[in-house]
């Protein structure tokens, strides 16, 4: 298997290894690879303590990283899933809320580690692309919204 020339590093406090069965199970093109337990005792752990959890998220690979609670997930990071209709913004936004996560806004989630990701519609990424009138309604109507709502960016595009 060949390694990857980036991959990114997630923080966890402790639950790395689920974090990354959780993508797995949710996410197309995703899988839980190698988990690397801790050789001995270190400060602050134990031998045989998960350290870190190699995984992939819709072809992105990924690091998770047992690293404690110094450090908290921001929504400086986010995964951004495309989606191409309702039905699959529905699936995977209610997977991550219904997790244990929280909505936030215009097509926000935070999940139950605290990261956070954006379902988003191509439809709306579309309407952004064109530019002019469309995307400024299509932002104004997103704007609106928590989880984005397919048919309401078509009739904003529509006009």
């Amino acid at each position: 298997m060949m390694v990857a020339k980036n991959t990114i590093c997630l923080w966890y406090d402790q639950d790395a290894e689920e974090a990354a069965n959780f993508y797995a199970r949710t996410f197309p093109d995703s899988v839980v690879g190698a988990v690397h337990r801790a050789p001995s005792d270190f400060p602050g752990g134990s031998a045989g303590q998960v350290l870190t959890v190699e995984f992939t998220v819709c072809g992105t690979p990924c690091i998770g990283l047992n690293g404690g609670p110094v450090f908290q997930h921001s929504e400086a990071f986010s995964f951004q899933i495309a989606t191409d209709d309702q039905a699959e913004t529905d699936r995977y936004w209610n997977a991550i809320v219904g997790n244990g996560g929280a909505e936030s806004a215009c097509g926000w989630c935070k999940d139950k580690w605290g990261l956070s990701w954006q379902i988003t519609p191509r439809v709306l990424t579309d309407a952004m692309m064109q530019g002019g009138a469309v995307a400024q309604r299509a932002f104004q109507s997103m704007m609106t919204m928590k989880k984005i709502d397919v048919a309401q960016i078509e009739a904003a595009v529509r006009g």
